[in-house]
């Protein structure tokens, strides 16, 4: 009972820290100020990662099974999308990002909480499955990541053509120390690729092994149809981007029509089943 408070209490610490790390990124960017990862509210960040990956360990596996679901899914994409994020920070200036992504890390931490998840069958926990739901993870986070970024290039551009209607507001300091759109974009079709690149793995894994990974042979359902659209989406973004230079507009609904189907593809369909309907890992 004690190990299970103290469990209780550090993801609420976590979730304090992320906040904390939120809340300094606004203060340093009204005041003009960078955030670098190597700052107090980068420090911050990389600490409350860490702790993050220790509690994730044990909402996984601390049951000595393996036990997994959309709070899991949700937890592991915003802790692997802030270790990311902060990485990327060492190279781009993007304490913009921080503030956006951690307030989001702080709630996702908190749901393994409520949300136990669902124990895997013994022949699903193998080792292979544990690498295609990591492979799968890190996937979600990178388009993660894209999603907000896009978020933000489009604020930062309607920055640039009102500026003055946006400096009045509490977002002008924000926008106005955030690297060019060329550079942002950039880093956005980079990420992109690498998601497409283990998004490719984790489907052609889960098709081709499904067998192996599930127990069972693979079933055309909701998931899978959604899974294939989404990577469709994102195959025609890339081809659009490097094929006929798509860029602004165009790509960020791509982006996001993509991103919704991935969404919809797990974590959407894993909330239904376990909180909706009860139902275990199908």
């Amino acid at each position: 009972m004690q190990i299970a408070a103290f469990y209780g209490w550090a993801h609420f610490a976590v979730a304090a820290a992320y906040l904390v790390v939120a809340y300094r990124c606004w203060k340093a960017l009204h005041r003009n100020e960078g955030v670098p990862p190597s700052g107090l509210a980068g420090m911050l960040l990389l600490l409350a990662v860490l702790c993050h990956g220790a509690l994730l360990v044990q909402d996984v596996f601390g049951t000595g099974g393996l036990r997994f679901g959309f709070a899991q899914a949700l937890s592991a994409t915003f802790l692997i999308a802030c270790g990311l994020l902060w990485i990327e920070g060492f190279f781009v200036a993007l304490g913009g990002l921080y503030a956006l992504l951690t307030p989001m890390a702080a709630l996702a931490v908190l749901l393994p909480l409520p949300f136990h998840g669902v124990a895997l069958a013994a022949e699903g926990s193998s080792l292979a499955l544990r690498i295609h739901l990591a492979v799968s993870v890190l996937a979600y986070s990178l388009f993660t990541i894209a999603a907000l970024h896009s978020i933000l290039m489009t604020s930062i551009d309607r920055y640039l053509h009102q500026p003055l209607r946006e400096t009045s507001g509490s977002l002008g300091p924000l926008l106005s120390q955030m690297p060019s759109l060329l550079a942002l974009e950039s880093l956005l079709f980079r990420q992109l690729a690498a998601g497409f690149v283990l998004l490719t793995a984790s489907l052609a894994s889960g098709i081709v092994f499904s067998e192996e990974l599930f127990g069972r042979p693979l079933r055309f359902d909701h998931k899978t149809l959604f899974a294939i659209i989404a990577w469709s989406v994102f195959a025609g973004l890339l081809l659009g981007r490097y094929a006929f230079g798509w860029r602004g507009r165009v790509a960020q609904r791509w982006l996001f029509v993509g991103f919704l189907m991935l969404v919809l593809a797990y974590i959407g369909s894993r909330f239904v089943f376990e909180v909706v309907l009860g139902r275990g890992w199908v």
